[in-house]
């Protein structure tokens, strides 16, 4: 869908949820669904949270992977411990891909669970509310572009059972670290595109292949080149996109890995 489009569906939409005391947030409720974070209790001893951003979408609506392709809206979510910065790692499972018509993008039609490990400020006591701002879309014939605070508290180290269920659901959805023999490597580089092959077990099936741009470099589409099994990845890649390195999720008929690829000086 065109930025045009996406900027004119609707104004944005501000909302706060909390649940004073819970582990927790409140729902908060769009016209497409309704989000929430939902945590396991405590930090650890590192200070480290697990948590998820738990997107329950209406039949036929939708919302972004990563990359979300050349007008999308992808899930951000920055978070403060007190007035301190909190570091927040999302993880994606693996997306489908789409068509509108307009562009074609990842992401998901279904309710999803975006895995969550937040990291409270070193040294820092647990405040009494973490307050976390996402940053999302969710589309339908248009997209509306959603913004929330979302609060919960980090001394709570009791977590409802369903809500730490939600978390560890949203873990295990993740791809599995690449490694040898299950990966993706850089194999050519020409003017219009770079082409990515995928190294496999015996008899496992690549299905697709998703890469993430970075914030000045735009990917397209991977395109299957063949029987081989590698995927052509339109790109023009400048000077300044030298040694950048792009995330990839590799489908494939016996799961996914995600790993990073450095894209070659020019």
């Amino acid at each position: 869908m065109s930025t045009t489009r996406l900027i004119c569906a609707l104004s944005l939409v501000l909302a706060s949820a909390s649940s004073a005391g819970a582990a927790s947030s409140g729902w908060h409720h769009v016209e497409g669904g309704s989000i929430r974070i939902v945590t396991s209790g405590a930090p650890d001893a590192d200070g480290l949270m697990r948590g998820a951003l738990e997107i329950r979408l209406k039949p036929g609506w939708k919302t972004y992977w990563l990359d979300p392709g050349s007008a999308g809206v992808p899930p951000t979510l920055t978070a403060l411990a007190g007035k301190a910065d909190a570091a927040v790692e999302i993880g994606f499972p693996p997306p489908s891909r789409f068509d509108d018509g307009y562009a074609a993008w990842a992401g998901y039609d279904r309710p999803v669970s975006l895995a969550l490990t937040m990291a409270l400020p070193e040294g820092a006591a647990p405040p009494a509310r973490l307050d976390a701002s996402v940053f999302l879309g969710v589309c339908e014939t248009i997209c509306i572009p959603v913004q929330a605070t979302l609060s919960v508290d980090p001394r709570n180290a009791m977590a409802d059972p369903a809500d730490a269920a939600v978390v560890e659901a949203a873990f295990a959805a993740l791809p599995e670290p690449a490694r040898p023999g299950f990966s993706a490597a850089l194999e050519a580089v020409d003017d219009a595109a770079v082409t990515i092959r995928p190294a496999l077990p015996a008899g496992v099936r690549a299905l697709d292949l998703f890469v993430a741009g970075t914030e000045t470099l735009v990917l397209g589409t991977p395109e299957r080149t063949g029987a081989d099994g590698a995927f052509r990845v339109p790109v023009a890649l400048r000077t300044g996109d030298a040694g950048a390195d792009v995330t990839y999720t590799l489908v494939t008929d016996a799961g996914a890995v995600t790993g990073v690829i450095r894209l070659p000086p020019r």
